[in-house]
């Protein structure tokens, strides 16, 4: 079995994450870590809070906080939202933490010693009214490349542009919106990505198997022209920049790393903590000479995270001269819109995790997230194709059947899972159709093509309704019981295939449908395995209540009066 190591794009810690986020890499990462899992592979799937940065002090001081208390509690905030949800983090990390801030200031020291760090006098805008200057997203104004007036100074939110906040047209501080700004002098590190710009294009290019949008974010990054970029920044909140002695570094006193260089390297700082807290080593998943060259190594996240890891962290990795592990597979997702805008968790707009679950369990939102996401094109979330999927597939297909065979071998075979005779050419014919949709299934789980997997799961389920129609074992049951006995537990044993199924995307139900047929094994079902063997006769089933409730047009208006959309 293969050595998996996964890793989703870090939560920025500025409060909960929105269905956006979640659909744009947790989830699909803990979808595909149940999945592999569920084969019998060794996974090790790593998140963190991303806890350094202007998000952070800013948020703190709004909250009125100090920055470690609101990231101590945010950090808890996230932590019990992922598990809610359901995702199967083996660590769920801080990049405040010790490891992270080791590791950090090993990896500038070293690319310092390699020379691809060097000190520059910089200019950056100083807030006159605020006493201080103001590192990239305190800074706002309009970006020069598409116009969007609300632009950050690291990045452009609507065109995606990389940015400095020099850039920007019309700047104002996010700190107090004072546009009494003025450049000054100060100096910072910075990373000499030109110089590796061609090693990271030869790295790019071994990467024959990445999809079509992370392959082609990351070769626009390249084609434009790398820069050198500032890898230090005027915060108190952050890694400290030290010397050679570990002390403060001469005329970088106060100054701490951007959060952009210290975040990924938080990949490998929560493995660190995980090996810490669980006494595994950590070393063998990300030292190829210590092991992890029969690693595999994938990452998950939004598009607008790409560049970030297809050039800036492999600069760091690369440039180090060590044998650290690099990513094998990046699987990009595009945007979860919301009624056309974007979700946004600074200006609260959309639907939240939290409040998500105040209105329906977990599962209901993984399926729709992960059936209907935003994964080769963006993709807009409204009430009304919410209400209409989860009704249809969970309840309509999924819940039905299962309802129905259980509920009948209750009332006509006492319970219990009936002997029968042999199979007929029906069962036979829906076998192999339903062995053909396990195999797209598998083969699309295995491509990461998770919209496709979802389809191929859905279709089985179908074919349970169908077989059941045709099979029609309530009707066989008046003229001929043995017949009628033989449906009932081909149907059983599709009642936990399709548990089985259903794993990796509705981990809260699978359980469930399992045990209605007295099962446990949510393992992953291979194509050719005996599926039809799982549920022997004479075993007792038992209904487990309703599987999924449709969702009622009433409740559609509700939500849409209070969080916005047409209902």
């Amino acid at each position: 079995m293969a050595r998996i190591l996964i890793t989703s794009a870090l939560p920025y810690i500025n409060g909960i994450k929105h269905l956006g986020n979640l659909a744009g890499s947790m989830l699909p990462a803990d979808v595909w870590a149940r999945f592999k899992r569920g084969q019998g592979h060794e996974v090790l799937y790593i998140c963190a809070t991303d806890e350094h940065g202007t998000p952070a002090e800013l948020a703190a001081a709004a909250a009125g906080q100090d920055v470690r208390t609101y990231c101590d509690e945010q950090h808890q905030i996230q932590k019990a939202a992922g598990e809610a949800f359901g995702l199967s983090y083996d660590w769920f990390g801080r990049s405040s933490n010790a490891p992270n801030r080791r590791l950090t200031q090993h990896f500038a020291k070293v690319l310092e010693d390699n020379g691809l760090i060097e000190e520059r006098v910089d200019q950056m805008i100083y807030s006159i009214d605020d006493g201080r200057f103001l590192p990239d997203r305190y800074v706002e104004g309009t970006c020069p490349h598409c116009g969007y007036e609300k632009a950050r100074g690291d990045q452009c939110d609507n065109c995606g542009r990389l940015l400095d906040p020099t850039d920007l047209k019309e700047p104002y501080s996010a700190v107090s919106g004072s546009r009494n700004l003025e450049v000054r002098d100060t100096r910072h590190l910075y990373l000499l990505q030109t110089k590796l710009e061609q090693r990271i294009r030869d790295w790019i290019g071994t990467k024959s198997d990445w999809q079509t949008l992370a392959r082609s974010i990351a070769l626009k990054h390249l084609d434009e022209g790398l820069i050198d970029r500032g890898i230090t920044r005027d915060l108190k909140w952050g890694v400290p920049v030290v010397g050679p002695d570990g002390g403060p570094r001469p005329g970088m006193e106060g100054k701490v790393f951007y959060v952009w260089f210290d975040a990924p390297i938080e990949y490998i700082g929560a493995t660190e903590e995980w090996a810490e807290a669980t006494g595994h080593s950590w070393r063998d998943w990300w030292r190829t000479d210590e092991g992890a060259d029969d690693v595999r190594y994938v990452q998950f996240m939004g598009k607008d995270n790409v560049a970030f890891h297809t050039v800036s962290f492999p600069a760091t990795i690369l440039g180090s001269g060590e044998p650290w592990k690099t990513v094998d597979t990046l699987k990009a997702f595009n945007w979860l819109n919301w009624y056309g805008g974007k979700f946004s968790t600074s200006q609260g707009r959309g639907v939240f995790m939290d409040q998500a679950l105040e209105l329906l369990p977990a599962d209901y939102w993984r399926w729709y997230l992960t059936a209907y996401g935003p994964e080769h094109s963006d993709s807009a979330f409204t009430w009304e194709q919410f209400q209409s999927a989860t009704n249809k597939d969970l309840a309509d297909v999924l819940g039905n059947f299962v309802n129905r065979i259980v509920k009948f071998t209750e009332s006509k075979f006492d319970g219990v899972v009936p002997e029968g005779g042999a199979l007929t050419d029906v069962e036979r014919d829906f076998q192999t159709r339903i062995t053909q949709a396990v195999a797209e299934a598998t083969a699309a789980f295995e491509a990461m093509e998770f919209r496709k997997a979802a389809q191929a799961v859905r279709a089985a389920w179908v074919l349970g309704n169908e077989y059941l129609q045709v099979a029609a074992p309530w009707t066989a049951f008046k003229t001929d019981p043995e017949r009628a006995a033989t449906a009932v537990r081909f149907a059983l044993n599709l009642v936990a295939l399709f548990a089985r199924l259903a794993a990796p995307i509705l981990p809260f139900s699978a359980p469930q449908i399992a045990a209605s047929v007295g099962e446990t094994d949510l393992g992953w079902p291979s194509p050719d395995a005996a599926w039809l063997e799982a549920v022997p006769a004479g075993r007792a089933v038992a209904h487990q209540g309703v599987l999924f409730t449709k969702i009622e047009d009433a409740q559609v208006a509700e939500w849409a009066a209070r969080f916005g959309g047409e209902g």
